[in-house]
């Protein structure tokens, strides 16, 4: 029994690092660029077992952003915590967050919706449903931020909670994108100041 046990545990682990060494490969070339055999290699796994591990290459993308949307909100829930200061502070946190990890040359932080969402949602409907539900999560988790400085007048916006967080990750994400394409950050610094505005903040107080 105990064999077992430890069996599955190992199993879990080297599962585990092969979706950690997968992200940092994808984060910067993508996901069809990036091969099964190279994954492997990366993460010192034994080429041919991958199969072992995950059925097809379409339910290793579904795991992987699986994982990744699950280390995320753990992140985001950390930065949005109550005892973070008012919520236009946790708010605010986040987005400069957001901006410094996207303008890093680390492809640790890269954030993972960006890089694929537009790759493999024409590719697996089961990532494209991943990526779906992880976003309106992260939606969701601002929507109640949002809510919370309404409560403690730390924040005034012109439309509902749920609409103005719709608002800000679609201006974030397209912010995202154009910082690719141009490579340069001032596509994000503009969204940190469209954010400002749209929840009515003063730079100096931010």
């Amino acid at each position: 029994m105990m064999q077992r046990m430890n069996a599955v545990s190992q199993t879990a682990d080297v599962r585990l690092h092969i979706l950690e060494t997968a992200q940092l490969l994808m984060s910067q070339r993508g996901f069809t660029a990036v091969g099964l055999n190279e994954i492997l290699k990366a993460a010192d796994v034994p080429k041919g077992s991958f199969y072992h591990y995950f059925e097809s290459k379409e339910a290793f993308g579904k795991a992987l952003l699986e994982h990744y949307f699950s280390v995320y909100m753990e992140h985001l829930d950390g930065i949005l915590d109550a005892s973070n200061g008012s919520a236009a502070e946790r708010l605010m946190n986040y987005w400069k967050h957001w901006l410094q990890t996207q303008t890093s040359c680390d492809p640790e932080g890269k954030c993972l919706a960006v890089k694929l969402g537009a790759e493999v949602s024409d590719l697996s409907d089961a990532m494209r449903t991943v990526l779906q539900q992880g976003t309106q999560t992260i939606v969701e988790r601002l929507a109640a931020c949002i809510g919370h400085g309404l409560q403690d007048g730390s924040l005034i916006v012109d439309g509902d909670p749920r609409q103005t967080a719709e608002t800000l990750y679609q201006l974030w994400l397209g912010a995202s994108l154009l910082a690719k394409i141009t490579r340069d950050r001032e596509p994000l610094v503009s969204a940190l100041a469209a954010t400002q505005h749209l929840l009515h903040l003063d730079t100096a107080q931010t």
